[in-house]
């Protein structure tokens, strides 16, 4: 079986999404990418989360075509594979349908620099154009939206992250939608002071050896 480590860890942080109520059900879908042999591992579609085995994770190359696996792959699988193209400090992809990150979606706002963790993204993170789930023109916007930064929040949708690997890219999930239930409280009494973009320049420097864990905890 193809990426087997691969997809344990795939299993792993689907639950981990769940358990920290960053999706619900079967929303959202996992990535690795195996930048050596050029197979992406992607979690399928339509099955819970807690239900997901190592062997329904399927396998494609970079041409979306099939290498290993009985199940049906996500529907987002071009989002995940177009980050792999054109990104190579990209290697894991997480999208999930948080709930403050969804509602600023919903309003198609970006998520300004209110709070510095955002900085684990960058100095702010985009919101996408709007286009139905699933298809190439989604994957472009979200790829276009996301450059120079490691997240962007997708119109009417979600999130999407991008990192080196599953742990980080989880960390980043958990990051920003944290600053964005803080941007939503901060909305709701007043008008939230955004940081200068000297300090998120500073963030950045110093966030360049943040979250270099490499086991899941």
């Amino acid at each position: 079986m193809l990426m087997e480590k691969e997809r344990t860890e795939l299993v792993k942080y689907g639950i981990k999404l769940v358990e920290a109520g960053l999706t619900k059900g079967t929303g959202g879908n996992l990535s690795v990418f195996d930048r050596e042999n050029g197979h992406m591992a992607i979690t399928p579609s339509g099955i819970d989360f807690f239900e997901i085995k190592p062997e329904d994770i399927v396998i494609l190359d970079l041409e979306g075509n099939k290498v290993e696996g009985e199940r049906t792959c996500s529907s987002e699988w071009e989002m995940h594979l177009l980050q792999y193209k054109t990104r190579q400090d990209i290697d894991a992809v997480i999208h999930a349908h948080t709930m403050y990150a969804t509602v600023i979606s919903c309003l198609r706002w970006e998520l300004p620099a209110t709070h510095y963790m955002i900085a684990v993204a960058g100095p702010d993170v985009r919101c996408a154009e709007y286009a139905t789930y699933g298809t190439h023109e989604l994957a472009v916007n979200a790829a276009e939206a996301m450059k120079d930064r490691k997240a962007v929040i997708l119109a009417n949708h979600g999130i999407l992250a991008g990192a080196q690997d599953l742990l980080n890219a989880f960390n980043i999930i958990e990051e920003v939608e944290y600053c964005a239930q803080v941007y939503c409280n901060a909305r709701s009494i007043g008008n939230p002071v955004v940081l200068p973009k000297e300090e998120m320049t500073l963030m950045a420097e110093r966030f360049k050896t943040y979250g270099q864990r490499k086991t899941v905890v």
